[in-house]
């Protein structure tokens, strides 16, 4: 995990970052580049997708660890490159790069598979202009869910663990409101969405399974504590 003290002020990257002297620009290159790590991340996902292990693989290449998604991840290059030119990135990276949440693989890949999620959507009602209320509130469960893991992300990022596993949770509930939607007998046999049915399912599954894995390493960090104040108490 990325933070170690749940019952105080945050103590991760946020405090490590100096005096950030950026203006404008600088921030609205910043958040490009935040951007375009999801579209990354959103091509590599759609490349991987008839794997079982898509997820896992994906975050490889994205060069975040596996074993622990609430870590900030590099990026494994996309070339080889000579050894002073990898020394001269690692010192810009040291000099100018900074932690924001939206460098946050959880954000990062929420926000690929759910936008993944809306484009095909929107395609598919669009194409076969589906009932209003249903588009509308199949689009509001996806978007919801997207926000509550959102700040889930924000509440791990300040070391609240408990917060984070809640709203974890609702998004996780959002995900079964959008499965039921799907297979409800008003939509059951509408052929465009049986189709984005087919499509959107490993997506879910997957979105599930991610917020999954963060649920069980915060209530790991959660019983952290207690774990050591007993052995403290022991003779």
């Amino acid at each position: 995990m990325s933070n170690s003290d749940s019952d105080g002020p945050s103590n991760n990257e946020w405090e490590d970052r100096g005096e950030v002297a950026w203006n404008e620009f600088d921030w609205e290159r910043y958040l490009r580049e935040q951007d375009a790590s999801i579209a990354r991340y959103r091509k590599l996902y759609e490349a991987n997708a008839e794997s079982p292990n898509r997820i896992d693989k994906v975050a490889e290449q994205m060069g975040w660890s596996i074993e622990d998604w609430t870590e900030e991840g590099g990026e494994i290059p996309d070339s080889d490159d000579d050894d002073d030119e990898a020394e001269d990135d690692m010192d810009f990276d040291d000099e100018d790069d900074v932690y924001t949440l939206h460098k946050n693989p959880i954000f990062i890949s929420t926000k690929a598979i759910i936008g993944g999620l809306q484009e095909k959507w929107l395609e598919s009602a669009s194409l076969a202009k589906l009932p209003v209320p249903v588009s509308m509130a199949l689009l509001n469960s996806l978007h919801r869910s997207e926000d509550q893991s959102a700040q889930a992300i924000h509440a791990l990022d300040f070391g609240d663990y408990a917060m984070a596993i809640s709203l974890f949770k609702r998004a996780l509930n959002l995900v079964n409101s959008t499965f039921a939607l799907l297979n409800s007998a008003e939509t059951a046999t509408i052929p465009a969405i049986v189709a984005f049915r087919e499509h959107a399912q490993p997506a879910l599954f997957d979105l599930r399974e991610i917020w999954l894995r963060v649920i069980s390493e915060c209530r790991e960090e959660i019983e952290r504590p207690q774990e050591a104040d007993e052995d403290d108490d022991k003779p």
